[in-house]
Parts: structure tokens; C-alpha cells; sequence
């Protein structure tokens, strides 16, 4: 058996012309879209997925040493 309570709500009035809009668009009641928008926001959530490692390159080490400001230079406009 199902059981249904009726209750009130308040709800700003742009709002409720949106959801009047859209239910007549879609052909169901207001309250059909509540509720179906109430059960989507108590779902359970889903875990967030794991963000794989950024791959890494082994470059073969450091051409220059970038405290050495000459050799920077050089390297960078090949003085």
C-alpha cells in the first residue's frame, strides 16, 4: 500500500514558473517533479574516482644548472 502526505511548501515564485513551465513541457505534475528531483538529492552519492598518476619522463638528467646564471644564459642563447 502506498501512502502519499500532502504538505506545503513555500517556494520562490520564479521558481515555481519554472516548474510549472517545465512540467507542462514534460506532461507531469509539479509534485512529480519534486519528488523526482527530492529522490535524486538523497540518493546515495557516488564515490569520487581516483585521479590516476600524471605520467613522468626520464629525461637523462639536466643540461644546465639553472642557479648558474651564465650557463643559463648560454644555454638558453647559445652564447
Amino acid at each position: 500500500m502506498v501512502f502519499h502526505m500532502k504538505t506545503t511548501l513555500n517556494i520562490d515564485d520564479t521558481v515555481m514558473a519554472q516548474l510549472k513551465r517545465e512540467a507542462a513541457r514534460q506532461g507531469r505534475t509539479m509534485s512529480e517533479l519534486v519528488e523526482t528531483a527530492l529522490r535524486m538529492l538523497f540518493r546515495p552519492q557516488k564515490k569520487k574516482e581516483e585521479i590516476p598518476p600524471l605520467p613522468t619522463f626520464h629525461s637523462g638528467g639536466t643540461l644546465v644548472d639553472i642557479a648558474d646564471r651564465d650557463a643559463l644564459y648560454q644555454a638558453m642563447e647559445g652564447r
